[in-house]
C-alpha cells in the first residue's frame, strides 16, 4: 500500500495539470469513470478534490486489493494468470522451469520430512529424555516439551504445504 501511494504522490507531482473528467466512481480500491460498470457494481461517486489516473497502469497480479489507484476498467480482466504484458515462455522453458521447481520442492520436501523425522524421534510421544539440567529444573523440561511439540507441529505443517504445492504442480 505505501508503494502505491508513494507511485499515486509521484503521478500527481509529474501531471502539469488536471484534465477535465466525467464522474469518477470509486468501487472498494479501484476507480472507474463507466458509469454502466459503477451502477452494476454499486460504486460511489467520488466528490470534492481531484482524481488522477494513469492510463495504461498495470494491473497487480493478484487481480487488485493492493490499495492504490488503479486504471479505469473498460474490459473485464481476462480469464488467463498472467498479466497481459507478461513477456510469452515457449512450452520448452516452460516445462524446463516446473521441472526445476518440482526439483526444488522435492528438495524442500525431503529437508522438511528429515526435520519433522528427527523432531518426532526426540519428542518421544510427548517423554523426550531429560538432560541433568532437567532433573534439577523440573520447569526447564515441561518448557523443553513444549517447545519440542510445537516445532513439530509446525514441521507437519511445513511437510504438509510442500506436499500440497507438488500436487499443483502434478
Amino acid at each position: 500500500m505505501e508503494k502505491s501511494l508513494v507511485a499515486l504522490f509521484i503521478a500527481v507531482a509529474l501531471v502539469p495539470m488536471a484534465w477535465s473528467q466525467d464522474r469518477i466512481y470509486r468501487c472498494g480500491n479501484e476507480y472507474t469513470n463507466n458509469a454502466n460498470d459503477a451502477k452494476q457494481r454499486g460504486c460511489k461517486v467520488v466528490e470534492g478534490g481531484n482524481v488522477t489516473v494513469l492510463q495504461g497502469a498495470a494491473r497487480p497480479a493478484g487481480g487488485g486489493g493492493g490499495g492504490g489507484a488503479a486504471a479505469p476498467r473498460s474490459n473485464p480482466p481476462s480469464s488467463s494468470s498472467s498479466p497481459a504484458g507478461a513477456p510469452k515462455v515457449d512450452n520448452a522453458d516452460q516445462k524446463a522451469r516446473d521441472s526445476d521447481a518440482r526439483a526444488i520442492l522435492d528438495s524442500e520436501l525431503r529437508k522438511a520430512q528429515a526435520r519433522y523425522d528427527d523432531l518426532k524421534k526426540e519428542y518421544n510421544d510427548g517423554f523426550p529424555q531429560r538432560s541433568a539440567l532437567e532433573m534439577r529444573n523440573p520447569q526447564g523440561y515441561i518448557e523443553r516439551t513444549a517447545e519440542i511439540k510445537a516445532n513439530l507441529t509446525r514441521a507437519e505443517a511445513d511437510v504438509e504445504g510442500i506436499k500440497r504445492e507438488l500436487s499443483r504442480l502434478k
